[in-house]
C-alpha cells in the first residue's frame, strides 16, 4: 500500500499542474464568453468535468494513503441526476436509460465523489454486460425503512430509513459459483483491458464505511441488480444553499512563483484579472533573489512546493527569515514532506491544494492578506 501511495502521489502531482492549467484557461475562456451563449454552456462543461477529475485525483490519493474523506450533509439524488445526464451522452444509443429517482430520498452523510465513483462503477460494469447485444439500465434512487427482518444479513447495522440505490441491467447475468466472489480485491471476470477488479471491492469497502451494505441479484441471460443501502440522516442536517458571494479582488503586488510555464502564464492572467500587481518567475532560486532585492515590494509570495533545486518550503523559509511578517501561501499538487501543520510550523500562512480555481484562490488570498493587515 506504501508503494501505491507513492505512485499515486507521483502521479497526481503532474495530472493536478495539468488540471490546474485546464480548469485555469477554461475559466478565463468563459470569462471572455458572452453569457448563456452556447460556446459559455460548452466550457461550462468543461469545467465540470475538469473539478470531477480533480475531485476523483484526491479519491484516489485518500484511498492510497487510507485517509479520511470529506464527508457531509448531501442530498445523492443531484449527484444521480448528474451522472444520469454523463451517461446519456457517453453510452451508445444501445444501452437504453431508464431512471425513477426521488428527489427527496436523501439527505446521507458521505463523501460526493465517492458517491459519484459507486455510481459509475455499477454503471460502467452494467454497460459491460449489455456491450455486445445492447439492452436497458435501470437507476432508481428511493427511501427505504428497513427493519430488523430485513437486516438478518447485516446484524451489526440498526434498523431506520435508508437511502436505496439500485442499478439494474438485462446483460449476461453472473454465475451463481462465482457470485459470492465479485467483491473480492482483483477478482475480475473481464477480458484485459476491461477492469482490474477493484472497482467492486473499493465500493464495498467505500459502503460498509458509511455503516451501509451493498447486494448482488442475478440471472444468467436475463441480468443484474446491484442494491447499496446508505444510512439516511435528518433532513434538517443539509446545509441550505445560500446565495453566490462574489469574487473578491485586490490591488496588493503579489509574487507568484511555479516552475511549469504554463501554470505560471495561467496564474498571472488569472491574478490580473482579480486587479492584482503580479510578478511570475518559474525559478525558486530566481525569485528568492528578486526578494533579496527588494523584500518590501510584496505583499504577498504563491509559491508551488515541488520545485527543481529549492522547494516551496525551503524558499518560504528563506523569505521569511528575511521578513517574518510576509504573507506566503503554499501550493501542492501532492507531496508527502509537507503538510498544512507543517506548513504553519514554518510561518506559512495559507496552504492549499492544486489545482485551484479562481474562486478559492481568491478567497485564499483574500483571507490570508486581511488576517495579515489585522
Amino acid at each position: 500500500m506504501e508503494a501505491i501511495g507513492t505512485l499515486a502521489g507521483g502521479i497526481a502531482h503532474d495530472f493536478n499542474n495539468i488540471l490546474g492549467a485546464l480548469l485555469g484557461y477554461a475559466e478565463i475562456a468563459l470569462e471572455d464568453c458572452p453569457p448563456g451563449s452556447l460556446v459559455s454552456t460548452e466550457i461550462e462543461q468543461i469545467l465540470k468535468a475538469g473539478k470531477r477529475a480533480r475531485d476523483l485525483v484526491k479519491q484516489i490519493l485518500a484511498f492510497s494513503r487510507q485517509a479520511q474523506t470529506e464527508r457531509m450533509p448531501l442530498q445523492p439524488s443531484v449527484i444521480v441526476k448528474e451522472t444520469v445526464k454523463m451517461l446519456r451522452s457517453t453510452l451508445p444509443t444501445t444501452i437504453e436509460i431508464k431512471q425513477d429517482i426521488d428527489p427527496d430520498a436523501g439527505p446521507i452523510l458521505a463523501d460526493p465523489t465517492q458517491i459519484h465513483q459507486i455510481l459509475m462503477n455499477l454503471c460502467t460494469n452494467a454497460y459491460h454486460a449489455m456491450e455486445e447485444h445492447g439492452g436497458t439500465l435501470a437507476i432508481s434512487l428511493k427511501m427505504q425503512d428497513l427493519t430488523q427482518q430485513d437486516l438478518e444479513s447485516e446484524p451489526h447495522l440498526q434498523p431506520g430509513p435508508f437511502v436505496h440505490l439500485s442499478i439494474k441491467d438485462t446483460g449476461e447475468g453472473i454465475a451463481p459459483e462465482i457470485r459470492d466472489r465479485i467483491f473480492d480485491p482483483y477478482f475480475t471476470t473481464k477480458e484485459i483491458g476491461k477492469g482490474s477488479g477493484m472497482g467492486l471491492a473499493i465500493l464495498h469497502g467505500i459502503v460498509k464505511s458509511y455503516n451501509g451494505f451493498v447486494t448482488c441479484r442475478s440471472t444468467p441471460g436475463e441480468g443484474s441488480v446491484f442494491d447499496v443501502f446508505l444510512p439516511r440522516i435528518a433532513d434538517e442536517a443539509v446545509p441550505e444553499i445560500t446565495s453566490a458571494v462574489p469574487i473578491q479582488g485586490g490591488d496588493e503586488h503579489i509574487l507568484l512563483v511555479d516552475d511549469e510555464p504554463m501554470l505560471v502564464e495561467m496564474g498571472h492572467k488569472m491574478l490580473e484579472r482579480l486587479g492584482y500587481r503580479v510578478t511570475s518567475m518559474t525559478g525558486s532560486v530566481e525569485a528568492l533573489r528578486a526578494f533579496q532585492d527588494q523584500p518590501q515590494v510584496f505583499d504577498l509570495v504563491i509559491t508551488d512546493q515541488t520545485m527543481p533545486v529549492m522547494t516551496g518550503s525551503d524558499l518560504a523559509r528563506h523569505m521569511l527569515q528575511i521578513r517574518p511578517d510576509l504573507p506566503i501561501i503554499l501550493c501542492t499538487g501532492y507531496s508527502s514532506h509537507i503538510s498544512e501543520e507543517k506548513a504553519r510550523a514554518l510561518g506559512i500562512q495559507g496552504f492549499a491544494m492544486k489545482p485551484l480555481v479562481r474562486k478559492e484562490i481568491a478567497v485564499l488570498i483574500r483571507k490570508v492578506l486581511d488576517t495579515a493587515v489585522s
